[in-house]
Parts: structure tokens; sequence; C-alpha cells
């Protein structure tokens, strides 16, 4: 398998897709076009969302196909170079897919046809176990919590340390830690904002300047830096 999970689009400040711009089209490498899966989109259009993220990697050449347009969506799927799923609302994204019966054929195309996957946010929370480590608001009920597993651990996306001045509610850490406490072989990655993790078959490597956060029952949290080897996260 060759994935990139991102855990968010867009830094404080920047464009869309631009910090992580780079290391996309290093990642696709020869592969010019993509499928964009956009159901994570809730707020605002598949459209206008394909057309951002077609705008930001238009810049090298590469060709965004937005599923949404597509009449024959299994087919798409079935012949895609490479399939790319953008953040937004995790929850009505598994529910689209439950419901149009892709889940099944993304899985084959990335894990027997080997072809790239790309996720960001709720993308990247597609590609593990469940998505009971997304930070969304349940705003539909889709079949089940089971995702495309991809990978064995769970990632939380833009994972914060902060408590807010004035917040009495729980950190991300100790909700983090209510998961393990009921998942207890689960490992759950806490993928800071401007970080990504690139998988190659069983070998994960982080990407970005901060630190990765790794949650598992009965041990101490541990950091990673880029360049550390993560492979034990693929032996639960």
């Amino acid at each position: 398998m060759k994935l990139l999970l991102i855990s968010n689009s867009t830094n404080a400040g920047e464009a869309y897709l631009e910090y992580p711009k780079h290391e996309i089209n290093n990642f696709l490498g020869e592969i010019k076009t993509i499928l964009f899966i956009p159901y994570a989109a809730v707020t605002f259009s598949y459209d206008i969302y394909a057309e951002k993220v077609q705008e930001r990697l238009g810049e090298f050449n590469i060709k965004v196909t937005s599923i949404h347009q597509c009449a024959d969506k299994l087919k798409a799927v079935q012949e895609a170079e490479a399939i790319v799923i953008g953040g937004g609302n995790t929850w009505q994204l598994l529910k689209s897919l439950q419901d149009l019966n892709l889940l099944e054929s993304i899985y084959k195309q990335v894990t027997e046809k080997e072809i790239p996957y790309i996720g960001w946010s709720a993308g990247s929370n597609m590609a593990c176990p469940t998505i009971r480590t997304t930070n969304d608001m349940p705003i539909c009920e889709p079949l089940s919590f089971n995702a495309l597993g991809l990978i064995p651990f769970q990632i939380n996306p833009h994972y914060l340390d902060a408590n807010p001045e004035g917040h009495a509610g729980e950190t991300r850490e100790q909700r983090i830690e209510e998961f393990i406490a009921v998942n207890q072989k689960i490992y759950v990655v806490g993928l800071r904002e401007g970080c990504m993790l690139k998988i190659h078959d069983k070998k994960a490597m982080l990407i970005g300047p901060k630190k990765l956060r790794v949650f598992k029952f009965d041990q101490e949290a541990m950091e990673y830096e880029a360049g550390e080897k993560l492979d034990f996260l693929f032996c639960n």
C-alpha cells in the first residue's frame, strides 16, 4: 500500500493545500490524474470543493476528477489511478461512501492494485479501522463506524495539546485516554497540524515540523520526531 495521511488541509494564514502540495505531488510521482472524493463537504458544494483542489494541484498539471460528477461511481473507483479523499465531516463522508457501496472497492484498489491513497483530516480518519477518533460532531448516523481499515491504528487529526484558558471540559488527550481505556489493543496517533504520515506497506514515516504523539492503553504517551521508526504501529 501507498498512503499519504495528512492532518489538515490548510495552516493558518496559508492558501488551501499550500503546505502539503509538494509532498502530494512527489507522492503521486508520474500520476497526473486523480479521483477526488468530496463527500465530507457539508456547508459548501462538491463543485466548489473540487475546484479548490483542482486550483492547487493544477500547479503540477494534475487533473482532478471528482467522483460526484461521475455517472458510474463504482467504475470511476475501479479505473482510478489514485484516490484522494478530502476533509470535512467524517460522519457524513462515511455515510455517503456506505450509501454508494464504495468502501469495498476503494479498499481493493488501494490494497490489491496498490494505487496511491491520499487523505486529509476526515480523509485520514477514513483510512483507519473506524472513525471513532474523529473530532467531528456526528451530524448523521452511518450504518456502522467501520471505515476502510487500510491501517491497523487510529488517527486523531488536528491533534492539540492546548487546554484553552477558562475551558473546563476534557482535553483532546483525555478524550483519547477514554478511547484506549475501552479499546485497549489499539494505538491512537495524535497527528498535529502541519504534519502527515507517509506509509508504504507496513512502514510509516512522519513528515512535518511537529512531533507525533502515540497513545496505547497502560503505556505512557510517547512523542516521535520525523525520521524515527514507527513500524510498531503495525504490530497490534
